[in-house]
């Protein structure tokens, strides 16, 4: 509670961030537009008008299917990749432009224009992501338009922006029940008035989930709940000055019986739904705390100042089998199911075929903290010089984040094809270390108009230091006595420019170059990754059709991967140098209306990502296998499409979508995909359909996977794991 007080102190003491000039109110939410401090684009319009790719995902667009996974939120944006993992969406694997999306920790991830990562600096896997249901609206940013965010610039970054205050009273209600007994539902209820407003949210997410594990009664699904309260004051609309300052509180809770545990082909072939019974015992638990305060002022018409103070605590446990050990070594779960002719007793022994001796199956107790906090002001100030239109963007983060890993291993197990529990572990006997980061930021970014062009230079600079802390299994206690520290340091500038050229209302050229930058590790003279990036366009918006198309060429002198378990390594999370690499792509995205029709709306869009890889070092990998120049980097599938096709007519809105999704290698290679090392491709098909009883209240219905297609999604953490089968959830939404 202190630390909180000392931030509210801090934060009312400073001036703060200006992502957009406000108007009465702090937040104007429109279809298309939502107009915000927490935004930082805020339109179609203005993602169109930027010197750089940049996709803003609005609030219709987001009703349409009312998706409560982001991976399917970003079916049809161009340039992003996508690894599912357990099917609900609950810890996306995020990747852009080639970098790799394992647990999203190479881009840049926000809510409300602040990180939101468990430890970015730190420890950047995402095993928290904030529930999509509360966003209000998604911001994606490319190429040289991502420049003023990090620390992560190589491939993008993404802003969820949550439900904002609204203008004036009102609630809204959306709650389905569906296939696997999944229940969704959602209720804010918020309202202003002159100088205070208001928002309260609470988000319920469940399901038994679609898997099934071997002679177990245990079901598979989860159970989540996320609490929202916002509060603003604020000076009179017509004050000389106009401020406010906005408090958001946010907690959420989740428990889910998912695991690491996959499938070996013949089992996948089989049933992908299975689960054997060594993975009766998983299940991740964790929680979620955020506060976050931000201060707006507007001293005259031209400037605005908005400041964020935050604090984001999370903490997990994710329970599950990590080795087998029948004789005198361990065997981890992959190399099980990588090689379950090599590993036979110990594959009989997971599937619950042959008992055990006590203390065979290892379980781990990933027992792991993280804080995150900071402030951050950036200013926005406008202003006219001769026949030039200038518009500035500056401004300055100070940030501190740790992981605190406190781990140990039970003993269990298999007695008659039952799991059962035959030692209990010392917390600390495992992992035993805290990774820490400070970092300092700062950025300025110029965006100039003469005549028909923009010109957009800019630099963002970064100080980061990186401390390990590795007490060891011995030291439960945390003495010290044989205390190893690392400490690395980094300090890097990244610069950027861009240039817009609108040839009219119609067409418009953009061009980008930047440094793609992402921290190093704790290792002392550890490099950080480093890349060269380049990207050319053309947006087209004329009559009913618009598009965008984008090369990119990303060159890195040092490219860098993570030995994390669930990228199928051993998990220390320890970087490695993958050296030089080239990534580079066409993303095509284009709607066109089909009817002229005032009456019926046909809406067509289609996107495509064409992303080329190659690694051009020769090294081993404790992920990506034994790599050879010209290897292509695994898990990015190199062609994906989608095609979405709406209808709206009176009281009907309705919706169809289709992704494929090339088939992709899981290990370094050239040429045709080795069976054992391959994803297949997929074509999934998903719908969704609306139909208003009043202007205020609708029937709704949502379908994924349309022809129930059986498919892997990915062969890691260890074995394969399939996608989402047939789902189907009906509800009701309202507003008032």
């Amino acid at each position: 509670m202190k630390k909180y007080i000392s931030i509210l102190a801090l934060t009312l003491a400073t001036g703060t961030i200006g992502f957009s000039q406000e108007t009465k109110k702090d937040t104007l939410v429109l279809e298309t537009v939502v107009i915000s401090t927490d935004a930082l684009v805020g339109s179609k319009f203005k993602a169109k008008n930027r010197a750089g790719s940049t996709h803003f995902i609005s609030p219709a667009e987001l009703k349409t299917f009312n998706y409560d996974d982001v991976s399917r939120i970003f079916r049809t944006v161009p340039g992003v990749t996508i690894q599912e993992e357990e099917g609900f969406g609950l810890r996306p694997n995020i990747g852009m432009r080639g970098t790799s999306p394992n647990r999203t920790e190479k881009i840049t991830v926000m809510e409300d224009g602040v990180l939101i990562a468990p430890a970015p600096y730190s420890a950047p896997a995402a095993y928290y992501f904030p529930t999509v249901n509360r966003m209000q609206s998604f911001e994606i940013l490319k190429g040289g338009s991502q420049i003023q965010y990090g620390p992560y610039t190589t491939g993008g970054a993404i802003n969820m922006v949550s439900s904002q205050i609204p203008s004036n009273f009102s609630g809204n209600f959306v709650g389905s029940v569906g296939r696997f007994n999944t229940k969704k539902s959602y209720v804010n209820l918020g309202d202003s008035f002159k100088n205070f407003g208001y928002l309260v949210e609470y988000n319920n997410r469940n399901s038994d989930g679609f898997k099934t594990i071997d002679n177990s009664a245990k079901k598979t699904g989860f159970n989540g709940n996320d609490y929202v309260a916002k509060f603003r004051v604020n000076s009179n609309p017509d004050a000389k000055i106009y401020q406010s300052l906005t408090m958001k509180l946010q907690f959420s809770e989740e428990i889910s019986n998912e695991t690491y545990l996959g499938l070996t082909q013949a089992d996948f072939d089989a049933n992908p739904y299975r689960r054997y019974i060594g993975s009766n015992e998983d299940y991740i638990d964790t929680e979620h705390k955020q506060i976050m305060l931000t201060h707006f002022i507007k001293p005259n018409a031209n400037l605005t100042f908005t400041t964020k103070a935050y604090r984001n605590d999370f903490a997990r446990n994710w329970y599950k089998l990590d080795y087998v050990r029948l004789g005198t070594s361990r065997v981890s779960i992959n190399n099980i199911l990588e090689d379950p002719t090599t590993y036979q007793a110990e594959y009989l022994a997971i599937t619950g075929q042959n008992n055990t001796v006590n203390n065979a199956l290892g379980v781990k107790a990933n027992n792991r903290e993280y804080e995150a906090k900071g402030i951050q002001t950036v200013g926005n100030y406008k202003f006219n010089l001769g026949k030039t239109t200038n518009e500035l963007d500056f401004g300055v983060r100070y940030h501190e984040d740790f992981e605190d890993r406190f781990q140990w291993v039970d003993g269990f197990a298999i007695q008659n094809g039952n799991m059962i529990q035959t030692s209990f572990g010392t917390p600390g006997t495992d992992a035993n270390r805290i990774v820490s980061a400070k970092a300092t930021a700062a950025h300025a970014l110029w965006n100039l108009v003469y005549n028909k062009f923009t010109f957009s230079p800019g630099v963002r600079y970064e100080n980061i230091k990186l401390t390990s802390e590795n007490y060891g299994s011995n030291d439960v206690d945390r003495v010290g006595t044989n205390l190893v520290v690392t400490e690395n340091k980094t300090d890097v500038w990244i610069p950027g420019f861009g240039v817009l050229y609108s040839h009219n209302d119609s067409y418009n050229f953009f061009a980008s170059v930047h440094k793609g930058f992402s921290p190093p590790g704790t290792t002392v003279g550890e490099d950080a990754e480093s890349s060269f990036n380049t990207e050319i366009g053309i947006r087209i918006n004329k009559n009913r059709f618009s598009g965008e198309l984008v090369g990119y060429y990303n060159g890195f002198s040092n490219l860098q991967g993570a030995d994390n378990m669930s990228g199928g390594g051993s998990g220390t999370g320890d970087l490695f140098n993958a050296g030089k690499a080239t990534v580079k792509g066409i993303e095509l995205l284009a709607s066109y209306q089909l009817l002229n029709s005032k009456s019926i709306e046909l809406p067509l869009t289609l996107s495509y990502t064409l992303t080329d890889t190659e690694l051009q070092s020769n090294f081993n990998s404790p992920i990506w296998g034994t790599v050879t120049d010209g290897d292509e980097i695994p898990y990015i599938a190199k062609n994906q499409f989608a095609v979405t096709l709406g209808f709206k007519y009176k009281k009907w809105d309705a919706a169809v979508s289709g992704k494929y999704v090339d088939a992709f290698r899981t290990l370094a290679g050239q040429g045709e995909i080795a069976p054992n090392a391959k994803v297949d491709s997929n074509f999934i098909v998903d719908a969704s359909a609306k139909f208003f009883l009043t202007k205020k209240v609708a029937l709704m219905t949502n379908m994924i996977n349309l022809f129930d297609s059986k498919y892997a999604v990915s062969r890691v953490p260890a074995g394969l794991r399939p996608g989402h089968p047939f789902g189907i959830n009906a509800g009701i939404m309202a507003r008032f």
